[in-house]
């Protein structure tokens, strides 16, 4: 771990007689080679300070000779730190901007909803719900009472030599029933409101978190030329999926822009769901959007 000199400790040497032991002490360390006291020209007043200020700012790393230099004068607090822990539920603040690239100032994500902690369980929970109610469950086979043909015995029971069969509509004939077969019914699972909501912060929060969420001032767009959408997705880095999400309803020339690239999707807020947001390796939201969003998920859960 890289150390560094504690200037808390040089301030307090102030007086005449400490000041020349400190030097003597620090004129002897290979590692920063203070030169003796003769030469660092300051009068008899002068705090340690500023005359070794030049010289505080030194590292020293543990292969640079750690025990030549007094280890009452280091710290080993950490020099860097990270600048943000994910999941302390912290307001971020983001940049806005537009297609143009323009500066259209800052705006702050709410910490409950942008910056909760990633839980990968909740994630597969929600997307296994919205797969399995999303799906139609029109699937059916027709039983013996719903195939067609006559219900009339094929032959006699016995003296024929062959099996004994009451009908031809049985499964194990062709055009027959299908036994125990699929009927239209629901596929969907119950998944409580709170897991839902939580499964859809958790969404924003990993999008945030992975510097992948970008917040426009609005969705608007001069034209509806499928061009224009193509040259700002092009700059981009490191996307290949673009979701596009507005407050209200999407601009026609929003739709016309982005109908024929499959790489880019555009949803209304009221729309934007956990899957959605996994599929696109980019989000796009407007500052309505975000808004929305927020009051969407501070809205009490009706039981």
């Amino acid at each position: 771990m890289t150390l560094s000199v504690c200037r808390t400790f040089l301030r307090s040497f102030c007086s005449s007689d400490a000041t020349t032991t400190l030097l003597h002490s620090l004129s002897g360390s290979a590692a920063l080679n203070v030169p003796s006291t003769k030469y660092l020209g300051f009068t008899k007043n002068a705090t340690i300070f500023h005359a070794l200020q030049r010289y505080t700012t030194s590292t020293l790393t543990p292969d640079s000779g750690e025990g030549e230099f007094p280890p009452d004068l280091l710290t080993k607090k950490c020099v860097m730190e990270p600048e943000h822990e994910i999941g302390l539920c912290q307001d971020l603040v983001v940049p806005v901007t537009d297609f143009h690239n323009g500066d259209r100032g800052l705006m702050v994500l709410a910490g409950d909803v942008f910056d909760v902690p990633i839980r990968k369980d909740i994630i597969h929970r929600v997307v296994r719900w919205q797969l399995a109610k999303r799906q139609q469950g029109t699937h059916s086979t027709k039983t013996i009472s719903e195939v067609s043909g006559t219900g009339r015995k094929p032959y006699p029971q016995k003296g024929t030599g062959r099996a004994r069969h009451g009908t031809l509509r049985g499964p194990q004939f062709r055009g027959g029933a299908t036994m125990h077969g699929p009927k239209p019914r629901s596929h969907a699972i119950k998944l409580n409101k709170k897991v839902r909501r939580l499964g859809l912060k958790i969404a924003l929060s990993a999008r945030a978190a992975e510097g992948k969420l970008m917040v426009f001032e609005d969705m608007d767009i001069p034209s509806h030329k499928t061009k224009n959408i193509v040259s700002y997705v092009q700059k981009m880095e490191n996307t290949k999926k673009v979701l596009l999400v507005d407050g209200g309803p999407i601009s026609e020339n929003l739709k016309l822009a982005t109908q024929n690239l499959h790489y880019v999707n555009v949803l209304p807020s009221v729309g934007l769901n956990v899957y959605s947001i996994l599929l696109h390796d980019r989000l796009v939201m407007s500052r309505d959007a975000v808004n929305k969003i927020v009051e969407r998920m501070h809205t009490p859960i009706n039981r």
